[in-house]
């Protein structure tokens, strides 16, 4: 597991970030936010995905209305997206559990006041979301769009709200760029201990936002920064869960399901292993144990992998074994491999549910 840095505990409802809390994943809804029934539909789907926190568009006075309604008919935790009218933030604040706002469009102090003051009526946590595209004109015109610019916005916005007794803070410091954004926290991250929502935003479409967002939340996580994060992607709502929660189990953040091992294709291979692996992903998806598996095609490697896995296949020509715990448990022919694999790792599943 990774050493994550120490952080001040908030709670988003009943979701705890920051301190000794899991990672928690987020993401946000695409739906016209007043359209009540929709928008509860997106949300349990993030719900069913994993998601941990959900966040909704607020940009008329039509969706700040609703959100009552929306809070009703769901459990996950309810953050409000405001911009530019800080007054649909104090109608969002009456019904949901976070309020996130951009300091760069709200405009003058007195507003933000506002929205503090509606936050402490109600124990609400604040994110301060810094991005790097709407920095106010003082930071753009001194730093430009640089992540010099990003953190003394966040620090001057943070300040502000402490000295009105403000300290349930979260922070963001988002750019489009992998280099700006890993820059920003880092640069941030000694100068106080508020709780990191970390996000490469407008990330792209699938493969783009999975490429940049490993780079970078993946780098600022094993370096230990980093309370909750969502990953950003012009794609379905449940992706952006998926490759969070792969984000996170692959920097050793969240124990979560198979970590499967399986060599590159090469002219070794004495197996379908393709067809192999993808059938061991479908048959095992449901399986949450933090387990590892090793399908292997050759001998070159698959003995050594198989040593270090709780269950394993080591391909031959034609046959092959099944390993479990380094130890031979079958011998068998190769169509009778996967069933033989998946039955033990089920097993070694359950074992560690009781």
């Amino acid at each position: 597991m990774i050493k994550r840095v120490p952080t001040k505990k908030i709670y988003v409802g009943d979701v705890a970030v920051g301190g000794d809390a899991p990672i928690s994943t987020q993401s946000m809804t695409y739906s016209n936010t007043y359209d009540v029934a929709a928008t509860v539909e997106q949300i349990n789907r993030l719900h069913f995905a994993g998601c941990d926190i959900v966040r909704v568009a607020v940009p008329d006075m039509e969706d700040a209305l609703a959100l009552k309604a929306i809070k009703e008919q769901i459990s996950l935790p309810l953050v409000a997206d405001i911009h530019y009218n800080y007054k649909l933030a104090l109608i969002a604040a009456e019904s949901v559990d976070c309020i996130r706002f951009n300091p760069g469009n709200i405009g003058n102090k007195q507003k933000i006041a506002e929205i503090v003051k509606a936050c402490q009526a109600r124990d609400l946590p604040i994110r301060i979301g810094v991005n790097a595209g709407s920095l106010e004109k003082e930071f753009e015109n001194k730093y430009g769009q640089t992540a010099e610019g990003m953190v003394a916005s966040a620090e001057y916005n943070i300040k502000y709200l402490e000295d009105l007794g403000f300290t349930d803070i979260k922070i963001s410091l988002k750019a489009s760029d992998v280099q700006r954004t890993v820059d920003a926290y880092r640069m941030l991250r000694p100068k106080n201990s508020y709780p990191f929502h970390l996000g490469v935003t407008e990330a792209g479409t699938l493969f783009h936002a999975t490429v940049k967002s490993s780079i970078g939340l993946g780098t600022l996580l094993l370096e230990g920064i980093g309370d909750t994060m969502r990953v950003s992607i012009t794609g379905e709502l449940e992706e952006e869960i998926n490759v969070a929660r792969a984000i996170l189990k692959d920097a050793g953040a969240m124990p979560d399901g198979l970590n499967i091992i399986s060599c590159p294709t090469c002219g070794r291979i004495e197996a379908d292993l393709v067809t192999a692996v993808a059938e061991i992903e479908r048959r095992t998806a449901h399986i949450t144990a933090p387990l590892n598996v090793s399908v292997m095609g050759c001998v070159v490697n698959a003995i050594g992998e198989a040593a270090h896995a709780d269950v394993a296949i080591a391909y031959g020509k034609g046959k092959g074994l099944v390993m479990v715990k380094g130890e031979v448990v079958a011998n068998l022919e190769e169509d009778e491999l996967v069933d033989r694999f998946i039955s033990e790792v089920e097993e070694m599943a359950s074992k560690q549910a009781l």
